[in-house]
Formats: C-alpha cells, sequence, structure tokens
C-alpha cells in the first residue's frame, strides 16, 4: 500500500513540477519576450535618432 502511494506522490510531484515550468514557459513567451522585444526596438530608435542628430549638427 505504500509503495503504491509513493509512486503516485512522486508521480505527482513530477506532474505538478511539468505544470508549473510549462506555465513559466507560456508566460515568458506570451508576456516577456514580446515586452524585451519592444524594448530593444525603442533603444535601436533611439540609438538612430542620436546618431541623425549628431550627424545633422556637425555635417
Amino acid at each position: 500500500m505504500m509503495k503504491h502511494f509513493t509512486k503516485g506522490f512522486i508521480f505527482g510531484v513530477v506532474a505538478t513540477a511539468s505544470a508549473v515550468a510549462g506555465a513559466v514557459f507560456s508566460f515568458k513567451k506570451t508576456v516577456v519576450e514580446p515586452i524585451e522585444d519592444q524594448e530593444s526596438r525603442f533603444e535601436e530608435n533611439r540609438k538612430r535618432a542620436n546618431r541623425k542628430s549628431h550627424s545633422a549638427h556637425h555635417g
């Protein structure tokens, strides 16, 4: 009886850990990465505008 409980408990722990890992991965893909992409785009545009501004004043 204890053997079945132990197997079930271990399976439950592994299944729960897998579900949590999947949720974290999904959250990262749908929320974190788009924000990071947007920030990097803004940063690139800022750099480009800064270079353009400097060349316009020094050229």
